[in-house]
This record gives C-alpha cells, structure tokens and sequence, in this order.
C-alpha cells in the first residue's frame, strides 16, 4: 500500500516535473495507462464544453485558429523535422525559441517527442513500434501509446545530439510550464481586451477555451491521424518497410505530414510533398525562414531516389 502511495504521489508530481520519481527510461511491457496522465489529456479535452458558458466571439476563434497554425508549424517545422530528423540547420537562439513554441502545443518536450518519433522510423510497423496500429490497434496508435508508462521517459540515447542543450532538457523536465503560461497569457489578455474594448465581447475564460482548450485539442487530433490514419488510408507510392501512406487531406489539415509515405522513403527531407502538387505548407514556412535567414541548409530530396523502390502501378 504504502509503494502504491508513493507511485501516486510521483505521477502527479511528474504532472510538473517530468523528472520526479526518477521515471526509468524505456520501461517495456506495461501496455497499460498511467490513470494519473490521463486525467489532465482528459481535463483540456473536457475544458471544451466551457465554451457552452463562455460563448463564442470573432477575436476568441481567431486567437484559436492562429494558435492552431503557430503550434502546428512548430512541431511539424522542428519537433519533426529539425530536433527528430536534422533536415535544415539553425542558431542555438531560434532552435530554443521554436522549442518553446513546440512545447506551447503541450506534446511535451522536444527531446521526448523527437526521442519516440527517431524510434518509431527504427521500429516501424514492428512489434517493438510503439504507436503502429498494424501491431497495436487504431485507438493506441492514436492516442493510447503516449499515456503508457513505458512511455513516459524520453529515449535519451536516441537524442544525444540535442539531449547536450541545457535549455532543451529544462524543456523536456518542465514540460508543463509553457502551455500553463500561455493559458495566463490567454486569460490576462482576455481580461484585459474585456475591460478596455468591451464590443469585442470577449474575456479571459473565453480565450483560454478556446485559444487553449479547443484550439490545442483539434491540433492534438490532427497531429494523431499521422501516427494513425497515415499508417491505414492513402496511396503508397514507395514500397517501404512499413505501411505508411500518403493521404492529401491529412497533408492539408497537418501542413504537409500527410505525405508520410513520402516521409518514411526519405525522412531527412526538409520537403515532405516531392511534387509541386503535393501542399506543403511547412516546406513554404521553412523556406521563408531561410529567405530572412533564421534556417540554412535545407536538405532535398536526391534526385536519384524520386523514382526508386516505387510501387509498381496495376496493370489495367
């Protein structure tokens, strides 16, 4: 009784220090939730009904969707792209400030997150792939896989090239303190856009349900087709090694992720559509980075491999 309290009072304390309870890492065969993680993933998902009492204004959706674009670029920009696969290079400065705007999307730290994601290209659709709904199912490879506690730590082997910046691991331990501080940002400037222009009709709850609560939660869904629906409907054009596809309305709704077939041809590839019709919209925002000269030395596509290991088309 006296080990379960403990194990209770350490998983709630990782709520805000990832590194209470000296978590082990890579932890296997306990398919099972960690209860305690699940109730703040519950929490912000139920913190959505509180727009049936806030209501809705022009100001609180478009605080959402622009929340919603910011947050999606950075994970898909450099949670993916930079910190799990190194396809462009940057400063030390813009690299914090891009984890900070990863981490404000509340898919923890950069190192946790580009730590699983280099696993899952070694492990792909195997049994040992932690999120693959071949082997596990729909739902886990969704959103069961990362409230698992063998799950929990980051695979700090995997990351040693970033796992030496100070400010990234105090990311990745303190992974809860840039999504609350920006749910206060919200509500300060909720109150504040209150009180000073009020035909606005907006307020601080009212921000952070939907700027916070709602917007975070359709990112979540969105960023989860990836490692789910991406892996079961779409077109492969490269027979990898695993089941991945390329799906063009999940390109569109993650900007640019859906092209995970293409993805997993060629991981290091800045640019995730390989033709001009495949949309990108992360691929245009880094290349815009690299005009103003925040990112340099985005890696392509070999020409040579834009036709090879190619699926052979069904003969009519």
């Amino acid at each position: 009784m006296e080990l379960k309290k403990r194990s209770l009072a350490a998983s709630i304390a990782r709520w805000f220090d990832a590194y209470a309870g000296h978590a082990d890492e890579g932890v296997t065969g306990t398919r099972r939730f960690d209860w305690t993680r699940l109730l703040p993933f519950a929490a912000l998902h139920l913190g959505c009904l509180g727009v049936i009492w806030t209501g809705a204004s022009e100001v609180a959706v478009l605080v959402a969707v622009a929340l919603y674009a910011v947050r999606m670029f950075a994970i898909t920009g450099f949670y993916h792209r930079y910190f799990s696969h190194c396809a462009f290079r940057t400063s030390r400065a813009a690299q914090f400030v891009f984890a900070v705007m990863g981490a404000a999307a509340v898919q923890r730290g950069p190192l946790w997150w580009a730590s699983h994601h280099r696993h899952h290209h070694a492990s792909s659709d195997t049994p040992a792939d932690a999120h693959s709904s071949l082997q596990h199912g729909f739902l886990w490879s969704h959103m069961g896989w990362f409230l698992a506690r063998e799950n929990f730590a980051p695979r700090n082997a995997l990351v040693a090239d970033f796992a030496r910046y100070p400010e990234l691991r105090f990311l990745d331990r303190y992974d809860a303190l840039v999504p609350l501080s920006l749910a206060a940002v919200l509500y300060g400037v909720g109150e504040w856009l209150g009180a000073a222009a009020p035909a606005l009709a907006t307020s601080g709850a009212q921000l952070v349900v939907w700027g916070f609560c709602i917007s975070t939660v359709v990112l979540y869904q969105a960023t989860f087709t990836i490692n789910s629906l991406a892996h079961c409907f779409g077109r492969r054009r490269y027979a990898t090694s695993d089941d991945s596809r390329n799906n063009p309305w999940l390109a569109l709704l993650t900007f640019g992720e859906g092209w995970h077939n293409n993805h997993h041809h060629f991981p290091g590839a800045a640019r995730q559509g390989f033709y001009w019709w495949e949309i990108d919209l992360t691929f245009y925002g880094l290349k815009l980075l690299e005009v103003f000269g925040v990112i340099h030395d985005l890696r392509v596509l070999p020409p040579r491999l834009l036709d090879a290991r190619r699926v052979p088309t069904p003969a009519p």
